[in-house]
């Protein structure tokens, strides 16, 4: 509609009818692509209708002025034509996005600010353009055996990574009922992914559960280690003990996931997160550091928290990250349960656990190796 009363004041201004009145022929020819059929034909009518005015205004010869006027009504109906295929299409593409979104929604299920006894915060970044979800995984469910969760990072982008992902998460949400071992829901992820991936595929993860007496259970799989923030502030790296692969990849290596079972106390919190974030990088190629970032905002509320670091990280990377990122913190407040008696210890179902000692962390470290 402006591109024809601008044509119309030029001509007026300019009074040379035929340089202008072709350029008549943009306004339909645009309005294709936003408007209705409806709305392109009400233009061209428009368009018409103050070319024949201006063209007999200005003394236009009557062969010139037909064969413009002709020129117009050919564009408008297969602008017209073309608005109705575009409507077509959004109209698809609207159903996809719909059935798209409800996937995504289905599986990265959103996570209730508490949990069990924990308050929870969750931040996920996806690197594609339109997308909720992409290769990063992230789940935390209450179980017969406590509280469980899984924050993982699926090797590749796109849909393959996507479906690896749902399958992560399938295997986890129904392990994690089932099985009283931790060790034992991370063997069922490992045997499915055995079965369903490619030699080259792998997903590295880390799988905690709080069992409660104030313990929690973490066993990494090629993972980047967890943030443990004590209730003093002071933040230590979670770093395995044992080594051991990415899911997928057992088969290809001697080392076996380890339990690694630490003190929980009160006001203390646990940050997981995926590489996305402590490789995202700054103009002068910086990492983010991840670390620093969470002690300076860490506070009483994960959601706060999540939200600074978030902004912090935005912030370092211009504004955009350039892979999936995800981060989840997990809270225990002030009185939530009553943490372990003195002297208290907890290994795994068999007993077999042994005692020893960590400088990274503060309290003891039980591990377990798997059986």
């Amino acid at each position: 509609m402006l591109i024809v009363l601008v044509v119309v004041l030029l001509d007026l201004a300019g009074g040379a009818g035929m340089i202008w009145l072709p350029m008549l022929a943009a306004g339909p020819a645009l309005a294709a692509t936003t408007n209705s059929p409806r709305g392109v034909l009400s233009v061209g009518l428009l368009a018409a209708g103050l070319g024949a005015a201006l063209g007999i205004g200005g003394q236009v010869p009557g062969r010139e002025l037909t064969a413009v006027l002709a020129a117009l009504a050919a564009v408008t109906l297969a602008s017209g034509l073309a608005s109705a295929l575009r409507g077509r299409r959004e109209r698809v593409l609207d159903a996809v996005r719909s059935v798209a979104e409800a996937a995504q929604h289905a599986l990265l299920k959103p996570v209730p600010a508490t949990v069990g006894p924990f308050q929870v915060a969750v931040r996920y970044n996806a690197a594609a353009a339109e997308a909720r979800i992409g290769g990063d995984l992230y789940a935390l469910i209450p179980t017969p055996y406590g509280v469980r969760l899984i924050v993982g990072d699926v090797r590749g982008k796109g849909l393959p990574a996507v479906g690896t992902a749902a399958l992560v998460l399938g295997v986890f949400r129904e392990a994690a009922y089932d099985e009283p071992d931790l060790l034992a829901v991370v063997d069922r992820i490992e045997r499915s992914l055995a079965r369903n991936l490619g030699g080259d595929d792998f997903v590295t993860a880390v799988v905690a559960g709080y069992p409660g007496k104030g313990l929690l259970e973490v066993v990494n799989c090629g993972h980047a280690p967890p943030l443990l923030v004590r209730a003093d502030g002071e933040v230590v790296a979670v770093e395995p003990t044992h080594p051991s692969p990415p899911l997928g990849l057992r088969a290809l290596h001697d080392q076996t996931p380890s339990l690694q079972v630490l003190p929980f106390a009160d006001a203390d919190q646990l940050l997981l997160y995926t590489d996305g974030v402590t490789e995202a990088r700054d103009r002068h190629r910086a990492f983010y550091p991840l670390a620093d970032g969470l002690t300076r905002h860490i506070c009483d509320e994960p959601a706060r928290t999540l939200d600074a670091v978030q902004h912090d990280l935005l912030t370092h990377v211009g504004g955009r990250l350039h892979d999936d990122a995800a981060l989840l913190l997990l809270r225990k407040p002030a009185g939530a349960e009553p943490g372990p008696t003195e002297g208290e210890s907890e290994s795994d179902g068999d007993g077999e656990g042994t005692c020893a000692a960590d400088s990274r962390l503060t309290g003891a470290l039980v591990e377990n190796p798997a059986r």
